[in-house]
């Protein structure tokens, strides 16, 4: 028994490595090829049956992760987060203003569409704002990736480890929510303070670069926000003409309107736009050009006309030029055509309108069976298959976009870890503990928090959650049945905050410095010491914060 204890703890430990490290030298196969390694050898090694090993997996995790997946990705394809988008530079009034949005915004998002989802969609984006208004990306990006996990600790989809306490506790959805909300609008009150005070200097030097414009960010256009995406050039429009001077200014403004137009075509193919909303934009800035040049000549014409016809001489505005052209070109052949266009134009966008209003209702329904207490796995796989049906086109493009990485991952995680536990070290580790970490006193809470601290750093915080859970619940039960709910909601916070430690401390960390970095035209770095050196007094103040909201519920 103990050399298949001794192969236990060498497969979880590749495990681990591979989890923690997933680019090691020796062999860079990634988090979700080692679960499955860590799973094979355990079963290899005789640790765990093959029958154990199919038991092991938590089916209800599975598909309470699926069906959220897939609910995100219509929420992404639905604009949500770029309406979110639009919402953190509508009025903004400076850059601590927008810091404390970007703060707000992505708790919020994190809470109802997970973490992750938020980071991937949001990254691009805030640091297109930053750079965009000449501010620093570093208190942008900080504010987005730790907000995301606070915020994520509210709900039981707000990330893995709060889907996996949920369904081993038992906990119903309106329960946790009562139990960590108010912590979480605490905690990122508290860390958004921190950001402010941290970064104040940063946040307060003017933009003198632009020739002593004020401080703070003037907010980008709609359409930029829109996009994501710089406005293509503005085309100039002339405002009057004399008839006058016509003869000798319509060739040059024809000429230098021409020029402009060219060199605006020669602009946008230059950007990278690779959004619907970019490619409509661009098309709408070249009819308005097209149609001014246009204008402009028609214009000459006309008053050539009129001008050798009678020697009166006249003045007319813009809007009297355009006037005229209407009136005297003859009724366009093509007009009816154009009809027929912008009707289907009109019935097309009554559709998206239709879809996206369908979609949101959807989720909103979900959101509240599960504030009612439904089975919260068949609940988001049923909210799932309701928008892949009334999406009416062929499923497979929206649910390629599913991580199923990401579910293999978690079922390797769970035969390595069920593995583990029958060994039984970490029954004896915790037995060492559990005497000095019971939540009946704060010594004990104090403990307990450092405990999961350091091992949702060192092990991950699900593989925490997953070792940790039925021992930290089991400990609390023979207090008081309230006292074992309040341990499961204690490791939901913890474990979740925990992951701001360091950047290394939770996926969503991973994935803005990632993001960040391969961003085109505003990459960043944001590296390992520059996110600990504010890692760690947030995480420490907000959990020690928290941690006296939950355990007072």
């Amino acid at each position: 028994m103990h050399g298949i204890h001794l192969l236990g703890c060498v497969a979880f430990g590749i495990f681990w490595v591979l989890a923690v490290f997933p680019t090691v030298p020796f062999m860079p196969v990634g988090r979700t090829a080692g679960s499955l390694l860590g799973a094979m050898l355990m079963v290899l090694f005789r640790v765990i049956s093959p029958e154990d090993a199919y038991a092991a997996i938590d089916l209800p995790i599975i598909g309470l992760l699926f069906g959220t997946m897939v609910v995100s990705i219509f929420l992404e394809r639905a604009d949500m987060f770029k309406y979110l988008g639009n919402l953190l530079s509508w009025k903004s009034r400076g850059s601590k203003d927008l810091l404390f949005r970007v703060c707000i915004v992505s708790a919020i998002a994190s809470a109802l569409f997970t973490n992750d989802t938020c980071c991937v969609v949001l990254t691009e984006f805030i640091l297109k704002v930053a750079r965009q208004n000449n501010l620093p990306p570093q208190p942008f990006l900080l504010a987005l990736a730790t907000s995301s996990n606070i915020g994520s600790a509210a709900t039981p989809i707000g990330n893995p480890q709060n889907l996996v306490i949920a369904v081993e506790s038992g906990i119903s959805f309106g329960q946790f929510l009562l139990g960590v909300f108010p912590a979480m609008i605490v905690g990122v009150l508290t860390n958004a303070a921190i950001l402010l005070c941290y970064f104040w200097k940063y946040l307060s030097v003017e933009k003198d670069q632009e020739g002593g414009q004020p401080a703070g960010p003037e907010v980008v256009a709609d359409d930029e926000v829109t996009s994501h995406r710089f406005t293509p050039a503005r085309m100039s429009h002339v405002s009057s003409l004399n008839p006058d001077d016509m003869d000798c200014i319509s060739e040059p403004i024809i000429r230098s309107n021409s020029v402009r137009s060219t060199s605006a075509n020669e602009n946008l193919r230059s950007r990278s736009v690779n959004s619907e909303a970019d490619i409509q934009l661009a098309i709408k800035s070249l009819r308005a050009s097209s149609m001014s040049h246009e204008m402009v000549e028609v214009s000459t014409v006309t008053d050539r006309r009129d001008e050798g016809a009678s020697s009166r001489k006249f003045t007319r505005t813009a809007s009297q030029q355009r006037s005229v052209i209407i009136e005297d070109s003859p009724p366009s052949p093509a007009s009816n055509g154009d009809k027929e266009k912008e009707d289907e134009v009109a019935e097309k966008r009554w559709r998206v309108f239709v879809w996206k209003t369908a979609v949101y209702l959807i989720t909103l329904g979900m959101l509240i069976a599960l504030l009612m207490g439904l089975n919260m796995s068949w609940t988001a796989i049923t909210a799932a298959l309701v928008l892949l049906a009334l999406d009416f086109t062929d499923a497979q493009a929206c649910l390629e976009k599913v991580s199923y990485s990401l579910l293999i991952f978690f079922c390797g995680m769970f035969i390595t870890v069920d593995g583990f536990n029958k060994t039984g070290i970490p029954n004896t580790l915790w037995e060492l503990v559990e005497p000095y970490s019971r939540i009946d006193s704060a010594k004990g809470v104090a403990l307990l928090a450092v405990v999961i601290l350091i091992l949702s750093n060192v092990a991950s915080n699900v593989p925490t959650v997953l070792l940790l859970g039925t021992r930290v619940a089991a400990s609390a039960a023979a207090i008081s049945h309230d006292s074992e709910r309040k341990a499961w909601l204690i490791l939901a916070w913890v474990s979740t905050v925990a992951g701001n430690l360091t950047l290394l401390g939770s996926a969503a960390n991973l994935i803005v410095c990632e993001q960040a970095r391969r961003a085109q035209f505003f990459g960043y770095n944001l590296s390992f010491w520059s996110h600990l050196r504010f890692g760690v007094p947030s995480t420490i103040v907000v959990t020690a914060i928290g941690l006296l909201i939950v355990t007072s519920y």
